[in-house]
Parts: structure tokens; C-alpha cells; sequence
């Protein structure tokens, strides 16, 4: 909740800036807990705690400065803008929020190299999410008012992070392998069911 104040006294900071940084944390961290759950494993509240710590502090903030520079440097919604927003979402926002997230998982769990999960899953990850990004940028930077397109980019973001949490957890970052478990976790369920 620090951080929360700290933001709302910040320069230029508004009350709409917290409230996306609290929705957009309480949203990933469902998205770590739904992919735990899909597992089948226990919660693992630590985990989910880490995942909230590097929402508020660094990906909330940066998806809300981020959107709102890329408006003031192209604004509209004219055909020419939002395929330039878009690419420069693409090209810059996207590896700087993939890095960041594996970088920062990293440190936050204490690991020896903290550069190891972003070397290995970096461009399936980057990868993965151009199969997802640009299809939700597109209808947020066309069709949803820019006082709400964090919000709508964080409720878009549930599914993405219950995807990068798993990769981040078990995944090799690409979608074949969090949906590979899926599969095998309904295949085995089913598999388990009494027959009639």
C-alpha cells in the first residue's frame, strides 16, 4: 500500500493511476493463482505475492506511462495511428514487459542467475505473445477510450498472465507447452472418471 501512496503523490500522479496499478495487480495475481490451480497444485501464495510485488511496482506503472505516451505521440484513431502504435507496442513495449517479468521473477525469488529464465524463454515468449498482443492492441488502440484502455489491456492481460506465470513456473514460453499440460491434466481426468 506504500507504493500506492508513493504513486498517488507523485508528479502528475492522479487517482486514476492507482487504481489501474491495484486493478491491474489484483488481476495478474488471479492469473498466477488460476495457472497454479490448472496444475493442480496447491496454492503457493509466496509466488502469487511476487507476482503482485513486480505488477505494482514495475509492469502496472509501465503499461499505464506506456499507453499514455504512445497517445500523446500518435493520437487517434485513424488507420495510420493505430498501426503505428501498434507496431510500436510490438517492438519496444512488448520485449521491455517480457524482459522485465523474467528479470524480475528472478530476483524476487532469489535466484543465482537472474537473467537464466529470460536467455531460455525469452523469444518464445516474445514470440507467443505476437500470436495474442497485437490482435487486443489493435481493438484497444481503435475502439476502446483512452481513459480506459489500461484497464481494458489489464483485464486482456488475466489471460496472458496466467500464461507467462506458467511458463515462468514450469513452461518453456511458448503456448504448445502450457497447452500441452492442459491436455494432459483433461486426458488424465477423464481418463480417471467412472464409467457408466
Amino acid at each position: 500500500m506504500a507504493v500506492v501512496a508513493a504513486l498517488s503523490r507523485a508528479p502528475g500522479g492522479q487517482p486514476g493511476d492507482r487504481h489501474h496499478v491495484c486493478f491491474n495487480g489484483s488481476l495478474v495475481s488471479a492469473g498466477d493463482a488460476l495457472q497454479q490451480r490448472l496444475q493442480g497444485r496447491e496454492a503457493n501464495w509466496r509466488q502469487t505475492r511476487r507476482v503482485a510485488t513486480l505488477v505494482v511496482t514495475f509492469h502496472a506503472n509501465f503499461n499505464y506511462v506506456w499507453l499514455g505516451l504512445l497517445e500523446r505521440a500518435l493520437p487517434g484513431r485513424a488507420p495510420h495511428a493505430v498501426l503505428a502504435k501498434l507496431l510500436c507496442d510490438q517492438v519496444v513495449g512488448a520485449p521491455i514487459a517480457v524482459s522485465a517479468f523474467y528479470v524480475g521473477m528472478s530476483i524476487l525469488q532469489g535466484k543465482d542467475d537472474i537473467f537464466l529464465d529470460l536467455k531460455q524463454k525469452f523469444w518464445n515468449t516474445y514470440l507467443s505473445g505476437l500470436m495474442y498482443w497485437p490482435f487486443v492492441q489493435l481493438t484497444n488502440f481503435s475502439l476502446v477510450p483512452v481513459q480506459w484502455r489500461t484497464a481494458y489491456a489489464g483485464v486482456c492481460g488475466f489471460l496472458w498472465a496466467t500464461f507467462i506465470c506458467f511458463s515462468q513456473q514450469s513452461g518453456d514460453g511458448t503456448f504448445k507447452s502450457a497447452f500441452t499440460i492442459l491436455y494432459t491434466k483433461g486426458t488424465s481426468a477423464t481418463e480417471g472418471s467412472p464409467k457408466k
